[in-house]
């Protein structure tokens, strides 16, 4: 399929609750908001339209970070866990008149994810009934991306804070894997302790 519309879904909508309280798109990263990072790294990786769900301190994100032609999503509901962000995202990108393929979902607490591994992932699609996603030494991780015709059922099944896990598990034999660990390290900045690999 020649140029599909793969839309960038970063969802930084977490409060930080190890983290004291700290919002994740507010760590500092870089001397900047953590979330512009995972903005530019899904960008450089190849999608020029970027979702963003927002959540704890919507507007302070809004406020402090400079995020210029990204759709942001605010996500009222973002305290029941990933899932809500992900019904909001993926509900955000079907009302999108840039009507996207496919939807490529990265977190914002993953610094160690770069464009290499979006743009690995990004290759990958092949239809609407695409799903891939990165895999490191194997296991799977982020980012990964949904073709259109999963939207619906993921949404559906998207609780808690389990995200997509559960659909992804039930189409397990469908998925792509895409081996990303030579090239992305896919630890989450979810303590204090790892604070450590913000620069």
């Amino acid at each position: 399929m020649t140029n599909p519309m793969i839309a960038g879904l970063l969802l930084a909508a977490g409060g930080g609750r190890r983290l004291g309280g700290r919002p994740k798109a507010l760590l500092d990263h870089q001397g900047r908001p953590l979330v512009e990072h995972a903005v530019r790294v899904l960008r450089e990786g190849g999608c020029t339209r970027v979702h963003v769900v927002l959540g704890a301190d919507a507007d302070a994100v809004r406020e402090k970070a400079s995020l210029p032609g990204c759709v942001l999503i605010d996500n009222p509901e973002w305290a029941e866990g990933m899932g809500s962000s992900l019904r909001a995202g993926l509900a955000s990108l079907r009302e999108d008149a840039a009507d996207a393929d496919a939807a490529l979902v990265s977190l914002v607490d993953q610094p160690g994810i770069g464009p290499a591994a979006v743009a690995r992932v990004h290759a990958a699609y092949r239809s609407p009934a695409t799903l891939a996603a990165a895999a490191y030494d194997g296991e799977r991780g982020h980012p990964v991306l949904f073709g259109s015709d999963h939207w619906a059922g993921i949404a559906a099944s998207a609780v808690g804070d389990r995200g997509a896990r559960a659909y992804l598990k039930e189409h397990a034999a469908h998925i792509a894997l895409v081996e990303c660990g030579d090239v992305a390290q896919a630890y989450d900045i979810d303590t204090p302790a790892d604070l450590i690999h913000l620069e």
